[in-house]
């Protein structure tokens, strides 16, 4: 993936606004155990009265609390902060082609490209293309390929010798290391026209084909 420079979150649209916990929201839970520990020392029975140990433990929770409530002051600031930092890296990606998860390949001029993801080297893949009807029209057997992110290409050339025509095609990927079958993720290739952040994180529209689609799916960027 290329260096990512700091570009201005302006053209980022954003659906929320995280807000920090003030130091009286923070404050107030510590607060109202206070009330609630004093309140009962009040109107404790003179017969019975508090002892230490009792005392003590509901100031230890008074203690947790507080703590636990400024844990999730810093939980939600990092958490922010680690969001804010991946849409400075998405925006980076406008106007770069990546790999996604896909069955969709398209052909214009002189080819096609796609990619496959494998958990393990494998001694060889097949490649099946098929037409808007679902027909296969080419099948193509790769030799070995590397665990990881591949690209595989394709020249518009059918099994029946002809051409196939400039448009949308989809594609499925077997894989064998030995004679067993290893699991084959395929990859569409598009581009990034624009970035989206909000509640639930952060997405790119990568076009009609194959919309939006989760920052956290890229697999490549070029």
């Amino acid at each position: 993936m290329t260096s990512i420079q700091q570009p201005d979150l302006s053209s980022v649209s954003s659906g929320t606004t995280t807000g920090i916990t003030t130091k009286k929201q923070a404050e107030d839970p510590q607060d109202r155990f206070l009330k609630l520990l004093v309140t009962q020392m009040k109107n404790q029975d003179p017969l019975k009265p508090l002892d230490n140990a009792e005392v003590t433990s509901q100031l230890a929770q008074i203690s947790t609390v507080a703590g636990i409530d400024k844990l999730n002051s810093t939980l939600q600031q990092l958490v922010s902060s680690t969001d804010d930092s991946r849409a400075l890296e998405a925006l980076d990606m406008i106007g770069h082609s990546a790999f996604v998860p896909g069955k969709s390949i398209s052909l214009e001029g002189e080819g096609a490209i796609a990619g496959i993801e494998l958990e393990q080297s494998v001694d060889q893949a097949i490649v099946t293309i098929f037409d808007s009807s679902g027909i296969a029209i080419h099948t193509k057997t790769l030799g070995v390929q590397p665990a990881g992110v591949s690209t595989i290409g394709w020249d518009g050339a059918t099994d029946s010798g002809s051409k196939a025509a400039d448009g949308d095609y989809t594609f499925t990927v077997t894989a064998k290391q030995g004679d067993k079958e290893v699991k084959v993720n395929t990859l569409s290739f598009g581009t990034v026209n624009s970035v989206s952040h909000g509640e639930l994180g952060t997405h790119l529209d990568m076009g009609n084909k194959l919309g939006l689609v989760s920052l956290s799916d890229i697999k490549q960027v070029f």
